[in-house]
């Protein structure tokens, strides 16, 4: 909207009062500044893509004369009463969070059911087509047609449900950290995305493709949260009686059952609930709270209780078994009362956390590589994505049948196991024969691919080899040959159109690589018993590998160890993951982390980024200064000028005498023009400049009742005599907006956009005058690299120029201002 063009509207605006000229609006010299949406600790080099159209949550309420209006009348109500409001809220949100945490877990053992369910039913087909291929009653090659055949039309199911619905790829924990950190990204928590993540991660992993289901159960715990909590969706469109405005529906309620979710999640798939409230801690939630902890932690327990009463449903009134619950089997000591290594291992540990870091970080980086290609080449067509899906399968299915056939070599079944554990007895039982002789031999490789990962895993950590005979289940050429194709197609695999997570793939491949280097360290010391037990360095190298991935360290020791159930591991799991995690951040960052980068996504590190504190930066050289300003009572043609022409989401309201009297959200703003909530000059003889104010014509529960889809401006429909009316802002201007002095230092400026949870930043200078605002995207490290470069011209001053709100008399209804978020 050009200014001039609405010099009759616009002739409102206080005296003393310019506009910034074009010219002042930031620009960087080597880049448009709409290329910066994403912050590195190291260079990433991202695609030429658009960054995606993001907005973000904003955690404080407006608090307006109508919001004080509402809680007065609360508390009014609320007088003399036992049974208060706030009661009957916290009532309410924990029976939601106890709902919660029972719906993840029932999808939880929906889906490990139902993808066990096919795997062997896969299997069964596939196992006996290669004995009949061994006995000559088939012809030669059946099986592997057979089990492309079942890889194709499982991969082809979990592919189309990313055709639904595209935010649905992906483990999803990036984009839950993203919503967490105050983004809202588009469908990331809508039942749509949960149906699609669900069923589509169920047939991935029962497609034998290097994916695990525990990443997307974080995000399938973040929706159920998400749409329990709020009680109505665009699907159904179904409102419960129990989340009205002014309990759950805004944006602070949301995150907080969000986080529940995420931790529930976690629990249900490895069946730790501590280990999930610290991985919503640690890795999701950027705003924390002591109450927050109470609510996650219960949720995450009746997540565990109900997987537990599920899956012991067949001995209600018995007593229970946690052997049907995930868990890595029992680890039991080889000799009582000692633990199963050496104190001088522990630096063995330390060195396998370091390599893990080390693989971690290649893997990172090869992904990395890969994702910046697929984004250039595949991911804006969705035939594409569909055939690269089952390109990628194919691949998977023809190694993974290739690598037991090159091994080969038939191994006879340890046959001296009367002093062998239950456990172990039925990890023998559960070798794969492949083409040797079925109960008496075994391939060594197929064992750990014809099979779940779960089991296969189990098999590398709990096999005996501990030194007393040169007997091994697994060889190290087997492991090596396992090892190797493995990593590197579940390298290829993330990042392809299928919901998919990384847990799982790691675990099982730092597991083949810690037994690798225990059966090596077995074979240096001839088999004397020196080295502990191959199973406990599988167990580090499984651990390494996933510390070297996620870089996650208080979370996935506590996971481990409840997934182990054997404190002994403590030390070891705690010095081999802060190992690994040093390591791999000496090279790149956690693989989810560089993802979120490069999606260019606004995310906010905990601290500020490094150039605010060696640079001096200060808020004024933040700042976007093109600003747009209204005044408390505005013309309508102005305000809805206004929002057609900028896609600002808040707008400074100034006095007549150029003070920040408070802001105006375009939400509130599109409600009031679309509920017609204003009047004519004339109405009742009021001076529309004047100190009296026209009766509020909406109450805050109305102007928030169609929270989150509130109307846009193009929902505003008015008629042509309408736009001389007047609408009067003061009863609904927020008048206690967050504000920062121009000279504030840029880490302070930082720790009170991201500590608040903050939408839209305002800059006023000494005066209370605005001078610009300050937006997610202006605090980004690239952001803040091209406001240094900038200012650092010639000319260029504190405070002066352009970016200065001066004191001439230009008039103009706005003042542009800032970056769109």
């Amino acid at each position: 909207m050009d200014d001039s063009q609405n010099s009759t509207e616009h002739g409102l605006l206080p005296p003393g009062f310019r506009s910034s000229s074009p010219s002042s609006k930031r620009k960087s010299p080597l880049r448009s500044r709409r290329s910066i949406f994403h912050s590195t600790a190291s260079p990433h080099h991202a695609p030429n893509v658009a960054p995606p159209s993001v907005e973000s949550h904003n955690y404080e309420p407006d608090e307006s004369e109508v919001w004080r209006a509402a809680n007065h009348r609360m508390n009014n109500l609320n007088r003399g009463q036992w049974w208060t409001t706030g009661k009957r809220r916290s009532i309410r949100r924990w029976m939601l969070t106890i709902i919660v945490g029972v719906l993840q877990g029932l999808i939880a053992y929906f889906c490990n059911m139902l993808s066990r369910k096919l795997s062997t039913t896969k299997w069964t087909y596939v196992y006996a087509a290669l004995q009949d291929e061994v006995k000559g009653e088939a012809w030669s090659g059946k099986a592997y047609f057979l089990f492309l055949l079942y890889q194709t039309f499982y991969v082809s199911i979990a592919s189309f449900m990313v055709y639904l619905e595209p935010v649905s790829a992906g483990s999803g924990i990036p984009e839950v950290k993203c919503f967490l950190n105050g983004i809202a990204l588009p469908r990331i928590v809508r039942i749509k995305t949960l149906f699609c993540k669900v069923l589509g991660v169920t047939f991935s992993v029962a497609a034998g493709l290097p994916v695990g289901k525990e990443g997307p159960m974080v995000h399938s715990g973040a929706v159920v949260a998400s749409a329990i909590s709020q009680g109505k969706t665009q699907v159904c469109g179904v409102d419960t009686s129990f989340t009205k405005i002014d309990a759950f529906r805004n944006d602070k309620e949301k995150r907080d059952f969000v986080a529940c979710g995420a931790a529930a999640g976690v629990c249900s798939a490895f069946s730790a609930p501590i280990g999930g409230v610290l991985f919503a801690l640690e890795e999701g939630a950027s705003y924390w709270s002591t109450k927050l902890t109470w609510r996650v932690f219960f949720c995450s327990m009746m997540t565990l209780l109900t997987l537990y009463s599920v899956k012991n449903l067949d001995t209600w009134w018995g007593q229970a078994s946690t052997e049907k619950l995930f868990s890595f089997g029992e680890f039991a000591s080889l000799s009582d009362g000692e633990v199963n290594f050496s104190i001088w291992e522990l630096f063995l540990f330390s060195v396998i956390g370091c390599l893990g870091g080390l693989i971690g970080a290649c893997f990172n980086a090869t992904n990395e590589h890969i994702t910046i290609w697929r984004m250039k080449h595949v991911n804006h067509s969705k035939l594409r994505r569909v055939s690269e899906v089952m390109a990628v399968s194919f691949l998977v299915t023809t190694v993974s049948f290739l690598m037991p056939t090159i091994w080969g070599r038939c191994t006879e079944l340890p046959v001296d196991v009367e002093d062998w554990s239950d456990q172990e007895k039925e990890l023998v039982d559960a070798l794969v024969p492949f083409k040797c002789q079925a109960g008496k031999e075994y391939n060594e490789v197929a064992s750990l691919i014809f099979t779940d990962a779960d089991d296969a895993i189990k098999q590398l950590f709990h096999f005996r080899e501990a030194g007393e005979d040169d007997a091994s289940t697994f060889s190290s050429a087997a492991l090596f040959l396992f090892f190797m194709p493995y990593i590197s197609l579940a390298t290829l695999v993330y990042g392809i159109a299928v919901p998919s997570g990384l847990f799982v793939p790691s675990l099982l491949s730092g597991a083949a690589f810690g037994r690798l280097c225990g059966h090596l360290l077995h074979k240096l010391d001839h088999t004397q018993g020196t080295f502990a037990d191959s199973g406990s360095y599988a167990l580090m190298g499984a651990a390494a590998v996933l510390g070297g991935m996620a870089r996650m360290t208080i979370s996935l020791t506590v996971i481990l160890l409840e997934a182990t159930g054997d404190m002994q591991y403590v030390l070891p799991l705690m010095l081999t993951l802060m190992c690994a995690r040093f390591t791999g951040n000496v090279f790149n960052e956690g693989l989810y982390d560089i993802h979120i980068h490069l999606k260019r996504i606004p995310f906010l590190e905990q601290d500020a980024p490094e150039i605010c504190e060696h640079h001096e930066i200060v808020a004024n050289q933040v700042m976007s200064s093109d600003v747009k300003c209204i005044r408390p009572v505005e013309r309508v043609g102005v305000i809805h000028d206004l929002l057609s022409s900028y896609g600002h989401s808040n707008f400074p309201i100034i006095d007549e005498h150029g003070t920040l009297y408070g802001t105006a959200s375009r939400n509130m703003l599109c409600t009031l023009l679309k509920h017609r909530a204003f009047s004519k000059s004339s109405d009742n003889n009021m001076n529309p400049l004047g100190p009296r104010r026209v009766s509020p014509l909406l109450t805050f529960s109305e102007i928030e009742s169609v929270y989150p889809r509130y109307p846009t401006i193009a929902d505003c429909k008015l008629a042509p005599e309408d736009r001389s009316c007047f609408v009067d802002l003061r009863p609904y201007a927020n008048t206690a907006a967050y504000t920062i002095n121009e000279t504030a230092s840029c880490q302070r400026t930082y720790r009170l956009f991201r500590t608040m949870g903050l939408r839209f930043l305002s800059v006023c200078n000494h005066e209370n005058k605005i001078v610009g605002v300050i937006t997610r995207k202006d605090l980004l490290p690239e952001a803040l690299l091209e406001s240094l470069i900038r200012v650092r011209r010639p000319g260029r001053e504190l405070g002066g120029g352009d970016d200065e709100l001066g004191d001439s008399g230009e008039s103009s209804g706005a003042i542009a201002l800032g970056t769109r978020l």
